[in-house]
């Protein structure tokens, strides 16, 4: 099979069989194009991580893959360099299912460097698919006094409806501004008008392939970034730049695991669980599981296990007073989660399990606000 670029940017595959085939020199490499920019701009840091912001078309095999490094997006979307000047770093080449905890660390620590160097934002760029994973793995590993952006693309650049310049511009405008938190910056419509800036634990995708797949869960985006004139308006729920001084706290425990309760499931699927450090429950409705779960998490918590309890809902919070499942479930040791988005308090947990091995202290660390990631009330 060969694949042929159309001048519309979509691929047709064609039968090799039936291509004419024709001897033709390949062209001289162009040389890259140097980007010029603007001393007295502000600086912002460009950190990699792959994902289809920064992907292309591999004719090899007619798929997306990440191929873009940091210099390379400067040079694919010109009008980054009227917003700021660039530091570019590339943390990894990676479609973002391949993540890891390792590389959140990685990437926190690489944000903390380029803060105490100065810089007056950061980007990120990383696939869509868990940018919310990792979006609030850093706002627990950094304490930032500076912007933290996330930004993504759900269509790469050679398609004629691909996202990514605007993804970009936005969320370079937005590193340059007024926020002083983590944040996940993407379209807010399936039109070109407007990106959204959505607090790093209370963000999730949405859909598999809509450009406005991200909602902010059980509160309003904390801004947004209007397009093309890329003018920034911040909720007055937003950190502000400054309000708090860099620190990195990167320790994690990774032997947490994540798990989606269903009618009739066996309480032996919690074996595959045993050894590890936490368990993070996303229950049904107020956060139950069946009667017969009871025992074996009972079993799982006494040999060291931190278990808590979220919701499949995602919208409310948990509540285990109100059934007697749920008392029982308090009873054996299970820790509330509070309103936290399942995989929110997954990497929370991790974090937790980090830096503290109290049960008490996990527990309190566990139910306190920390990065915005549990509301106060449930609307």
């Amino acid at each position: 099979m060969a694949v042929i670029k159309l001048d519309t940017g979509y691929n047709i595959g064609v039968s090799r069989s039936a291509v004419e085939w024709c001897e033709r020199p390949s062209p001289p490499a162009a040389a890259l194009p140097v980007v010029r920019q603007d001393a007295d701009l502000p600086e912002l840091a460009i950190l990699s991580t792959g994902g289809t912001i920064a992907s292309r078309v591999d004719y090899r095999t007619g798929a997306v893959t990440s191929q873009f490094s940091a210099s390379d997006i400067l040079r694919a979307i010109p009008g980054l360099a009227g917003i700021a000047r660039y530091r570019t770093r590339q943390i990894a080449g990676i479609l973002s299912e391949n993540m890891t905890p390792a590389l959140w660390q990685d990437l926190a620590r690489s944000i903390y460097e380029e803060i105490r160097k100065g810089v007056s934002g950061i980007i990120v760029t990383h696939g869509t698919d868990t940018m919310a994973y990792s979006a609030a793995a850093v706002s627990f590993m950094v304490r930032t006094p500076v912007p933290i952006v996330f930004v993504g693309a759900q269509r790469s650049a050679d398609r004629p409806s691909s996202d990514n310049a605007m993804n970009a511009l936005c969320s370079a405008s937005a590193a340059a501004g007024d926020l002083g938190e983590v944040a996940v910056v993407m379209h807010a419509t399936m039109s070109d008008d407007r990106c959204a800036i959505h607090r790093a634990t209370r963000v999730r995708k949405m859909h598999t392939s809509r450009r406005d797949a991200f909602r902010s869960i059980g509160m309003d985006p904390i801004g947004s970034v209007e397009y093309p004139s890329l003018n920034v308006s911040l909720a007055d729920e937003a950190v502000r730049r400054g309000a708090e001084e860099a620190a990195l706290l990167d320790r994690i425990n990774d032997r947490c695991g994540l798990l989606s309760f269903a009618p009739g499931m066996p309480p032996s699927v919690l074996d595959a669980f045993s050894g590890y450090s936490g368990l993070v429950l996303a229950g049904t409705g107020l956060g139950h599981v069946r009667a017969e779960w009871i025992p074996a998490l009972s079993d799982l918590i006494e040999d060291g296990t931190t278990v808590v309890m979220t919701s499949q809902c995602l919208y409310g919070r948990v509540c285990d007073r109100v059934y007697d499942t749920g008392r029982d479930l308090l009873d054996i040791g299970v820790i509330e989660g509070e309103d936290m988005l399942p995989e929110v308090a997954l990497v929370k947990l991790m974090w937790v399990l980090g830096h503290e091995d109290d049960p008490e202290r996990i527990r309190y660390l566990i139910q306190t606000d920390i990065r915005g990631e549990i509301r106060r009330r449930s609307t």
